[in-house]
């Protein structure tokens, strides 16, 4: 009994439960509670039926009418549409006063702004109107002092120069091209190069006034007299003049800069009169190379001066002469010679790779330019030659025979050099008619108010018949017109000679003919009855002889339109036919004569064979004769 007391008193308590997460463990604590309770009231509740429940019970809903209901059902509706309306319309209402508000705001807001613009408006009006008033009172002040130097000059110069023909002012725009180069090139130097020094500032003075006296003499003298075109009128005074301070400061001198419109004016008018403008061009091309070494030799003397002049061994380091050592690194650069020192800062490689970009560009461009102009150059060689190369081509393909061919390249080499092309009616199509007129009367005019058929005719007729000439090259010894042939046309000489031959193959000459003479004029008048229109005379050319040539079908087109010089021609005509016939009839009758007088050649004498065979004594001594006899032929 004791033993079993002690073991009581010594059995230990029950240890304490494993809690990991106390939060956890008193949720789960609760949970177990609010399960027990509810079991115990369910138990309750299966015992007791009308134990009542600890939840409210819901309301009980009225039992309506289904009248009573659809009414109450639409009300609601209805009320509740009303109100929406009366909010719509209050919003509504709400959002037209506040844009109300806002566009009353805007529009006191533009009130003012236009307000204040007027008023600048009517500032700015009043300062333009003191401004032009100031400056009408100058310029009538200027008008009133040169109008003397102006007067004078009217007698030397005129009152109006003609910036397209007058070479006096292509001239002075040579001198005022000068000054402009001279500002262009030396006031980017003067900016750049430390040459701005008060030892050289004399030198600097005298060209500087001089550039601005050259400057002022051609606003003065030059740019008002010249006229120019306005809407299509030539308008043949301008009396406004821009007139050029006279700063000294090298950065105040850039304004004389905007001369520039004379540089390519002097450019445009000095090409249109030149003969070979393509000198001129190749010229302003390099002048245009020449200008974009400077411009960045200038940039690279500054880029050197910012990093410090011999800092590094890629800026100039400051021994010798700074233009010409900058002016070689820009040549070396921009070309992309290459042996240049390396660039080590990040604003010496960034300076570098824009020079070879830019030096890229540009000479490309003036590559381009170069080969343009060299193209336009030889542009019409290049016609010729292709012109002449397809001739021989097609002669050797259809075997024509070396002497052909020889006399072809003669009038090919011969008419380029002589005109400078191979047909002049192309030249003169694209020209318009009055133009065309104009050379062709300043040509031939005069030589054919000489010609005796056409004494008396129509002026305007004459004209027309000039605009109907062709021009055809000869060589020599081509027959021009042969005895016997059926006239078609007649003939003028542009340059050169013709003969007039006869006799035993030719060889008699009985007239030369020379520039500016006129024959076969008989022929257009005459008809094919009884070989009226046959050529009486053999003509060949005697060198290289250019020739205008008029067409019968030509000259009938055009006495359609004048009848009475028709008549006049017909008239002429008849006359020269019938002085004509009895100087050819006394011509043969002659020729026939010497012939009886002198009949067939007989042989050379014994004696004259002995005297070192000069057996063409008889054959001169007959064609002297013959030439006497027969000198009245008629073409």
């Amino acid at each position: 009994m004791v033993f079993s007391i002690i073991s009581q008193e010594a059995t230990p308590p029950p240890p304490p439960p494993i809690v990991i997460n106390k939060y956890s463990d008193e949720q789960l604590r609760t949970i177990v509670k609010l399960m027990r309770e509810r079991l115990q009231l369910y138990k309750e509740k299966v015992e007791d039926q009308y134990a009542t429940s600890p939840e409210i019970s819901p309301p009980v809903t009225p039992v309506l009418l289904k009248d009573t209901y659809t009414k109450v059902i639409e009300e609601r509706k209805r009320q509740a549409e009303e109100e929406r309306i009366k909010k719509e319309e209050a919003e509504k209402k709400k959002k037209e006063e506040q844009e109300k508000k806002k566009q009353e705001a805007e529009q006191k807001k533009k009130e003012e702004e236009d307000k204040k613009k007027a008023e600048s408006k009517d500032e700015k009006k009043e300062e333009k109107s003191m401004k032009s008033k100031l400056i009408e009172a100058i310029w009538f002040w200027v008008d009133v002092v040169l109008m003397p130097i102006e007067d004078l000059m009217d007698s030397v110069l005129g009152k109006t120069i003609d910036p397209f023909t007058d070479r006096r002012y292509i001239a002075w725009l040579s001198l005022v091209t000068l000054a402009f180069n001279y500002n262009t090139w030396f006031i980017t130097a003067r900016l750049c190069f430390p040459y701005h020094t008060e030892s050289a500032i004399p030198y600097w003075f005298a060209l500087d006034v001089v550039a601005d006296l050259i400057y002022l003499t051609d606003s003065i003298l030059f740019q008002s007299r010249k006229q120019f075109v306005k809407a299509g009128d030539i308008i043949v005074r301008y009396n406004k003049m821009t007139i050029y301070s006279l700063p000294f400061r090298k950065t105040e001198r850039a304004n004389r800069l905007l001369k520039a419109d004379t540089f390519f004016e002097f450019s445009d008018r000095l090409e249109s009169i030149m003969a070979k403008a393509y000198i001129w061009r190749v010229i302003r091309t390099i002048g245009y190379l020449l200008f974009m070494l400077h411009l960045n030799a200038c940039f690279y003397y500054v880029a050197s001066e910012y990093q410090g002049l011999g800092s590094t061994k890629w800026v100039y380091s400051g021994l010798g002469s700074a233009y010409l050592r900058c002016y070689y690194h820009a040549v070396r650069s921009l070309i992309n010679i290459g042996g240049l020192n390396e660039p080590h800062t990040v604003f010496e490689i960034t300076f570098q790779m824009t020079n070879f970009f830019t030096g890229v560009f540009v000479f490309s461009s003036l590559i381009g330019q170069m080969r343009d102009v060299i193209g336009a150059a030889t542009a019409g060689q290049t016609y010729f030659r292709a012109s002449m190369d397809g001739t021989v081509d097609y002669m050797v393909t259809n075997h024509i025979p070396s002497l052909v061919q020889s006399r072809v390249r003669t009038w090919y080499t011969y008419t380029w050099d002589a005109q400078g092309m191979l047909d002049e009616s192309e030249l003169l199509d694209k020209m318009p008619l009055v133009m065309r007129t104009a050379i062709a009367v300043d040509i031939n005019l005069s030589t054919f108010q000489k010609i005796d058929l056409f004494k008396g005719c129509d002026q305007q007729m004459l004209v027309d018949m000039l605009l109907r000439l062709k021009s055809i090259i000869y060589l020599p010894g081509d027959f021009v017109v042969k005895k016997g042939d059926i006239g078609k046309e007649m003939y003028i000489i542009k340059s050169g000679a013709v003969q007039v031959v006869g006799g035993p193959d030719n060889s008699i000459v009985f007239v030369t003919l020379k520039a500016g003479c006129v024959f076969g004029e008989i022929s257009l008048l005459q008809s094919s009855k009884d070989g009226g229109n046959r050529r009486t005379a053999n003509v060949k050319a005697y060198g290289f002889a250019n020739l205008f040539v008029l067409e019968k079908k030509d000259l009938f087109d055009i006495l359609v339109h004048y009848p009475e010089s028709q008549k006049v021609l017909a008239r002429k005509g008849r006359k020269l036919m019938k002085a004509k016939a009895p100087a050819a009839a006394n011509a043969e009758v002659e020729k026939k004569k010497g012939l009886v007088l002198f009949g067939p050649k007989p042989p050379t004498p014994k004696l004259l064979r002995a005297f070192g065979g000069n057996t063409n004594f008889l054959e001169k001594l007959r064609v002297t004769t013959l030439t006497f006899l027969s000198r009245y032929v008629v073409i």
